[in-house]
Order: structure tokens, then sequence, then C-alpha cells
């Protein structure tokens, strides 16, 4: 593990602290055991003003990663009497169009990923015009505080891929097709750049892919193998693209390396079996859960969580070394 990531896998203990620290300050005030959530998470209500929050993603619907988000944001939100009104579209036009919305249903916060920051800016200018707090998660780190966002919650994408590559190159990689699968998102582009970066020995090639349609990945995917048998490396950018990987290398022959960005049940499955190498997590729960909770902090007590700085989940290493400790997690839906 490279050290940039041993000091990011540090930071998350300390960001799972932060949150589980949050949790217990905003438990209800009326005594005796919260209820069970069933997730192993508290779910006793704060003893708060009821209010609403939206959040707005780019993320697919269905996709596990953004179902771990959802899940983290509900459990924040069901401890924080908040109201959680979650939307998704991959496409930037119409996620700005469901931050519009939620502006004009009267929220009191927003959450909001900046995939497609140009085209995110005018609608979270027009929130923060109608003095509604905006927190940030997942994609954006590049930008959020230019668009005046005051708190957020991911990864640096560019920091996680250089340490991909530098594990490639730690691994005698030559031949590496870097997998983006939503073409234009802005977090995905970096982590591609960051490998290249990372890696700057060996060859990183581009495969562009719509995660929306999985046949036509398997089909890009297993077609690239085909016709080039020297990569020896797969790198995904999301679990259910990597796991679409494992089934192209088959079909190819293909003797690749399958390595990925976040996890899921799933995925944590494959690389017990050996299907994929590693992962690097950026525990997209925690993401949602933060998020939300930040604007309660901020909504109840002009609390910011950060001190204007991002607010780093990830990026750590997952692989058959440790695995085994985050594998119950997953399979709970937290991780």
């Amino acid at each position: 593990m490279s050290v940039l990531l041993r000091h990011r896998h540090r930071a998350s203990r300390l960001i799972v602290a932060l949150a589980a620290a949050s949790f217990l300050a905003g438990c209800s005030s009326t005594g005796g055991a919260p209820e069970s959530a069933g997730d192993g998470l508290s779910a006793g209500t704060a003893d708060t003003p009821r209010a609403t929050v939206a959040m707005v993603t780019h993320g697919v619907p269905g996709n596990a990663f953004w179902d771990l988000v959802r899940k983290g944001a509900e459990a924040a939100a069901a401890k924080d009497n908040i109201e959680l009104r979650y939307s998704s579209d991959p496409d930037a036009p119409t996620q700005a169009n469901l931050v519009q919305a939620a502006i004009d249903s009267g929220v009191d916060g927003i959450a909001v990923t900046l995939a497609k920051p140009d085209a995110m800016a005018p609608t979270v200018r027009a929130a923060l015009d109608a003095d509604i707090p905006v927190t940030g998660l997942n994609a954006g780190y590049d930008v959020w505080k230019e668009q005046g966002i005051a708190q957020y919650f991911g990864q640096d994408e560019r920091l996680s891929g250089r340490g991909a590559g530098e594990r490639l190159a730690e691994e005698n990689a030559e031949n590496v097709l870097c997998i983006v699968h939503e073409q234009g998102n802005v977090s995905l582009e970096n982590r591609c750049a960051g490998v290249a970066e990372g890696f700057p020995g060996g060859r990183v090639d581009t495969l562009n892919v719509n995660s929306a349609d999985m046949t036509s990945v398997d089909a890009a995917v297993t077609a690239k193998l085909q016709q080039d048998p020297s990569i020896d490396h797969v790198v995904a950018l999301d679990a259910s693209i990597a796991l679409t990987a494992v089934q192209a290398k088959a079909t190819a022959g293909s003797s690749a390396t399958i390595v990925t960005f976040d996890t899921n049940a799933a995925l944590v499955d494959a690389i017990e079996s050996g299907d994929v190498a590693w992962a690097i997590d950026q525990q997209p729960f925690l993401q949602g859960y933060l998020a939300v909770d930040a604007l309660w902090l901020y909504l109840n007590n002009g609390n910011t969580i950060g001190g204007g700085q991002a607010v780093l989940t990830g990026p750590a290493f997952i692989d058959s070394s440790n695995v085994d400790a985050i594998a119950d997690y997953a399979r709970n839906g937290t991780r």
C-alpha cells in the first residue's frame, strides 16, 4: 500500500469516529436504548425540528454504489428527524432540473454531486441565493469551494488514481486499460489521469462505455481484450463495471488482472474468489450519511464539518489481506 493511501486510510478511520460521535450526539435526549435500524446503526430520532433535505446525485438508478450512498443518507435522516427526498439522473441537465425542483419546493437543505460541475453551477448558485445550505459529496472535489459550497465529503480522485497507478507499477503492469463508464464525468476522468501519473513507465488506454447499458459494456470490454491481448490489467472505476469485466475477460480468453475503484457485496465476493485482485474504497455509505448529517448540524447549531476543507472518506485499498475486515459490513449494505 502506498504511503498516500495508508495516510488516507487513517483519515478514513477518523471520519468513521466522527460520524459515530455525531450520531450519538443527535440521539433523542429522552433516554433509554435506541431502536435498531437493522444495519448495525441505532435509529433514535433527534429532538430537533423536522426538516426536509433533498439529495440529488448523478447516479444511475439501480447501481449498487448509489444504493449505498442513499442508504447512508437515509440512516442519517432517520436519526436527524429529516424527511429525505432522494433523486438522481446521470444526465447533467436533468440533474440540474432536479436541484431546481428541490429549490422550488422549499427544502431546508440540499446535498448534491458535481460530476459535471459546469452544468450544475447555476442551480447550486440558485440554492445558495435562496439561503438553502448545500453540501457536496462524491464528485466535485476540485470545484466545490469555487461554487460556494461550505462542506464536501468524498475523495481526491486524482490522488486515488495515482495510488492505483503506483500499485500497478509495483505489480509490474505494462499495458493497462482504464474503463470510463460515464463520459464527461470529471471524477472518472481524474481517476484515469491519476492512474497514468502514478504509472509513468507503462501504457494506459481509456475505454469509454455506457453504464446504463451493461450488455454494451460487456461487448465493448470483450472486444477490446480480444483486439489487444497484451492488456495485462483492467482498471474499472465502479464495482459493477469490474464484475462485468470479469465476464468479458472469460469470454475473450484474456489473462488480464481485474482491479477496480469502489466495492459492494458482490465485489467483496469477487476479491475473496480471486476474480478481482483489489479495490479502492471510498466508503459511499459514509458519504451519504455525512452529507445529510452535516446539513442537520448546520441547520440546528451552525456548525460545519471539515473547517473549510474536504472531509476525505477514502481512498484505501481492499484486497485479499484485509477483505475479511469489511466483508460482513458490505453484505449488510454499509460498505
